[in-house]
């Protein structure tokens, strides 16, 4: 049963998958997640806190920015794509259900989500949210920021794998607007904000996103320069400058070949290793606070190619 304190729309559903047998070594994701209810999250253990998935079904944020609406049936597209991976991990993953973003009320559906997150956070869960579009982000933010985990000083650093610094200045917050709207945030809490992109495609971002970016101190590196070893240092820089990390994957950081299905396919984009390879050094890093994946679009994927990748991703962040 879903616990009335978090604010979702949504219920979980029963998981299905293949059924290979009951013991063990048989056991799939669909066997192992269960709905989240109060009392299933012990408090007070970082490492390897119980999982807590949540839905965040949105199309309004990418709908504002004019990308290719479809983000918002991407929670259902990763779930069902999770369910048939066999579960090799230690840690107990658990349901909570999803918000929606009914029409244009983005807005109160980030609110909504941002106290669920603080929420699970706060009963020593480590969310997971499944956009979306990247309008989850802020979502993720504001229950980051209201945790007791910020409210008692822990220095968060917001890690973005995306080909986009999505740093818009707009008069209406979009998929293209999260990370300016943290700055500001965090500037009107008396903090800085400190963020770093992987990832970022110079052909896809302008000069006044560029100098954005410069005026706020984001650390970021280009597409092109993303070795293996150059994005290993990079994100080991960052991570000796925090005490925890909000990572967000946007999937089109991706090749296009790998993650077809978003809102703005990549010509070039990052090889599928190397963003693996950070997922797994942040997890090894023990600082892994909160993370969200989005901007999946399940209409425009190809053979679930995309939604199997976010399920990867998410499975190598928790293992």
């Amino acid at each position: 049963m879903v616990s009335p304190a978090l604010p979702v729309d949504v219920p979980p559903h029963p998981w299905t998958g293949r059924f290979d047998g009951d013991g063990d070594e048989h056991r799939r994701w669909w066997q192992a997640v269960t709905p989240y209810a109060p009392g299933t999250v012990p408090a007070g253990v970082p490492a390897g806190r119980p999982a807590v998935l949540l839905g965040f079904g949105s199309d309004a944020g990418v709908r504002r920015n004019k990308g290719r609406t479809g983000a918002a049936a991407a929670p259902a597209a990763i779930r069902a794509a999770l369910g048939p991976l066999a579960f090799h991990l230690t840690r107990a993953v658990h349901d909570a259900g999803d918000v929606t973003v009914a029409g244009d009320a983005l807005e109160a559906g980030q609110a909504r989500a941002g106290l669920a997150i603080t929420s699970l956070l706060d009963a020593g869960g480590l969310p997971v949210v499944l956009g979306g579009g990247h309008e989850t982000a802020f979502a993720s933010y504001l229950g980051v920021a209201g945790s007791a985990a910020v409210r008692e000083g822990l220095s968060v650093g917001v890690l973005n794998l995306d080909a986009h610094f999505d740093l818009r200045d707009e008069p209406v917050p979009s998929s293209g607007t999260p990370f300016l709207q943290m700055a500001r945030a965090e500037a009107a809490a008396g903090r800085e904000l400190r963020y770093a992109v992987v990832g970022i495609s110079e052909p896809n971002n302008t000069r006044t996103l560029f100098r954005t970016a410069d005026e706020l101190g984001v650390d970021y590196l280009l597409d092109e320069d993303c070795s293996a070893d150059a994005a290993h240092a990079f994100v080991a820089a960052f991570l000796a400058q925090v005490d925890a990390v909000y990572l967000t994957i946007d999937l089109d950081v991706l090749p296009a070949s790998a993650a077809p299905g978003v809102s703005a396919p990549a010509a070039f984009g990052v090889p599928l290793p190397v963003i693996s390879a950070v997922c797994r050094q942040v997890a090894a890093s023990g600082k892994l606070l909160h993370l969200d994946i989005a901007e999946l679009n399940p209409e425009f994927d190809i053979d679930g190619r995309t939604a199997k990748v976010a399920a990867r991703l998410v499975n190598t962040l928790l293992g």
